[in-house]
């Protein structure tokens, strides 16, 4: 579904109810265990399929929602985990949630100029990009939104994992440029203490490789960090980034 430009400055998105824990373990990629402050240990929804390094250390607070939906297994989902610099969001849906309400609300000042903004489009190769932007007078805008958690001494980086979809992604983003299209990646730094953005070579160097790869073949690198409290979360400001390769 299409959704409209309006041009609301900074709109925050809000949080469901938080329901405040310590995190016990994180396990299977999407399962954490964590104390409630009641005492109660529950078994919680993790979305998010990287390794979180660097956000999933046993013992630090983090934050819950409930969802009383009997086809839900786990009732409870794992939204935030508070680090020693900042809070940090694990929700890998909320980024694309995000950025598609931040670029409709004019917030995204690259990505300007569109009628229309539409979410989980098909494209290439039986692939799906994140956000497609689209008015009369302009080619059509791919954007493929990724979750960055990982931030060392200032330095956000991605992935935090080997990620073969991230890197087909990178290769449907240069064939959809080749074929007219404006394409571009966009890295949504899910916390506030970074102060620049590269990519993880030492993690996925196949990844690094290919990102060079298609930055120099037109593809566009748009990297925003956020504001975030026990509220809600909003697009905050752009980060530079660095493609060089770093030691």
């Amino acid at each position: 579904m299409a959704q409209a430009m309006n041009h609301t400055k900074k709109g925050i998105i809000p949080w469901p109810e938080l329901i405040p824990g310590t995190l016990l373990r994180r396990y299977k990629r999407f399962l954490a265990d964590v104390r409630l402050e009641n005492g109660e240990t529950v078994t919680a929804h993790c979305p998010n399929s990287g390794s979180m390094k660097a956000c999933c250390q046993p013992g630090r607070p983090v934050y819950l929602s409930f969802h009383n939906n009997p086809k839900r297994k786990l009732k409870y989902t794992w939204e935030l985990i508070h680090m020693p610099d900042s809070l940090v969001g694990v929700n890998t849906q909320v980024p694309n949630r995000l950025a598609a309400h931040a670029i409709a609300s004019g917030d995204v000042a690259e990505l300007n100029g569109y009628e229309t903004v539409r979410r989980e489009v098909k494209a290439g190769r039986n692939s799906r990009i994140d956000i497609l932007l689209a008015s009369p007078d302009r080619r059509p805008c791919y954007v493929e939104v990724k979750n960055c958690t990982l931030v060392t001494d200032g330095m956000a980086t991605f992935p935090d994992a080997v990620t073969l979809r991230g890197q087909k992604h990178l290769t449907e983003l240069q064939d959809l440029g080749a074929a007219g299209c404006r394409c571009a990646m966009f890295f949504l730094i899910q916390r506030m203490d970074a102060r620049s953005f590269a990519p993880a070579d030492s993690i996925d160097p196949e990844y690094g490789k290919k990102l060079r790869q298609a930055a120099q073949n037109g593809v566009e690198i748009i990297v925003y960090d956020v504001a975030i409290d026990l509220k809600g979360i909003r697009l905050n400001d752009r980060v530079p980034y660095d493609l060089s390769f770093l030691a």
